[in-house]
């Protein structure tokens, strides 16, 4: 036997915490991506990767936390850029335009193939910084570099996202 849902003035009472829990949901979820979208946000966070690989090379236990720190925190890190019209901000925007299309990050069809890939090209990477093999090592990293780059290229391609300029940024008088 279901339960019967309520009725009378504490549903609505449910509905509208629902909707303010949602509301400030979306609100937060807006302020990450705008702020993520910043140049110095999406570039940093990029060269993050090498330096995780480089504190498991070197078993730096402190590099290793600071970078792991430095990605938590990266997204809201840097203020809401004055224009988004440049490759790093429409990287973000295209990457939220596709999330949010829950087109998802990994399966066997274009783009999302590259993900996939980059799983054992990651675990390579780590097992080789582990073991200490330089070689190895670089090759993993760049290779993890290359399949998100291209991943990230190919979901900004496939979006058309462009972004905007300090003029289209303002708001209507």
């Amino acid at each position: 036997m279901e339960p019967t849902p309520p009725t009378g003035p504490a549903a609505s009472d449910l509905d509208s915490d629902s909707d303010a829990a949602s509301g400030l949901r979306g609100r937060f979820e807006a302020a990450f991506w705008e702020r993520h979208a910043n140049p110095w946000s999406a570039g940093t966070r990029i060269l993050v990767y090498p330096v995780l690989m480089y504190a498991v090379y070197r078993r730096d236990r402190r590099l290793f936390l600071a970078a792991v720190a430095f990605t938590a925190v990266n997204p809201v890190l840097f203020p809401r850029p004055a224009r988004t019209d440049n490759y790093l901000s429409r990287i973000v925007l295209a990457e939220r335009e596709w999330l949010d299309a829950e087109r998802g990050t990994m399966g066997l069809d274009y783009p999302n193939v590259l993900n996939v890939l980059n799983v054992p090209v990651t675990l390579y990477a780590f097992v080789s910084a582990i073991q200490r093999n330089p070689v190895g090592t670089l090759l993993g990293t760049l290779g993890v570099m290359v399949l998100k780059l291209w991943w990230v290229d190919a979901v900004v391609r496939e979006t058309g996202v462009t972004g905007h300029g300090p003029e289209e940024a303002k708001s209507p008088e």
